[in-house]
């Protein structure tokens, strides 16, 4: 499976993106996903997840009630809806892969597959 991101740029303060990404290969619906970002000089961060077949989502407490992921199996593809962006929100956002499992994880070292990244700028 290869994952594309798409979406990232520049944004003021309280303003949205939408970041997508499009996950090749036959067995989408055998993957849960994950968004992480990292920040300058900083480690990898979970941001949000979502099960194979879309029934469980989760979110950082940093993102949760701004942020929204979700998955279309018929386009392949997994949005991650962020509003009331802030400064601190700034970061390279990825999307990862791991075979789909009991609960979605957190932790970046479960996922194996992993696009490229967009950049994404909050400015204040």
């Amino acid at each position: 499976v290869q994952l594309v991101e798409s979406g990232g740029g520049l944004v003021q303060a309280g303003g949205s993106l939408r970041l997508s990404c499009v996950v090749s290969g036959r067995t989408f619906s055998r993957y849960d996903i994950a968004w992480f970002r990292r920040g300058s000089g900083e480690d990898r961060q979970f941001v949000a997840a979502v099960s194979a077949m879309g029934g469980r989502t989760q979110y950082a407490d940093s993102v949760k009630g701004r942020f929204t992921t979700s998955r279309d199996s018929a386009e392949k593809m997994v949005f991650l809806q962020m509003n009331s962006l802030q400064p601190e929100d700034t970061a390279v956002y990825y999307c990862a892969a791991t075979a789909a499992g009991l609960r979605t994880s957190t932790n970046w070292k479960s996922y194996r597959r992993w696009g490229q990244g967009t950049q994404v700028t909050v400015s204040s």
